[in-house]
């Protein structure tokens, strides 16, 4: 009886283990349409993105006009995405990443990093939409 009793532990460990580093599709935003009333320029346009960013605790740099670079770290865990912008759209696409099991040949990571990446979406286009005020 204490045997089976072990072997019911250990899968039901096993099958926590497996559920906690479960991975999915990559998640990126794809031109992502800008849809403010007034005219925005490249330093509006990096402003809300860097502004959105900062408020999740993403670091945003600036890597040259229309293109800017966000990076955000949780305990041992690290993201790299770019995030190219014009007045008219903005993308976020996955650059690098660190202890997220990404996968290149499926094109997986980590299911947190998604949730991480929409957050950070939702934000940009709260932040745009403030613009139009």
């Amino acid at each position: 009886m204490r045997n089976i009793l072990q072997l019911i532990a250990i899968a039901i460990i096993g099958l926590v283990v497996l559920t906690g580093c479960r991975t999915v599709a990559v998640f990126n935003v794809a031109d992502n349409p800008v849809s403010v009333k007034k005219e925005v320029n490249d330093d509006q346009m990096y402003k809300a993105i860097k502004t959105a960013g900062l408020g999740l605790g993403w670091q945003i740099t600036k890597v040259k006009p229309g293109l800017a670079q966000g990076q955000i770290n949780l305990r041992k865990h690290m993201a790299v995405v770019e995030i190219p912008y014009s007045k008219d759209s903005y993308s976020i696409v996955y650059k690098n990443s660190a202890n997220l099991n990404y996968n290149s040949a499926n094109n997986t990571i980590h299911q947190n990093y998604n949730g991480w990446v929409q957050n950070l979406n939702n934000a940009i286009q709260l932040h745009l939409n403030n613009l139009s005020e």
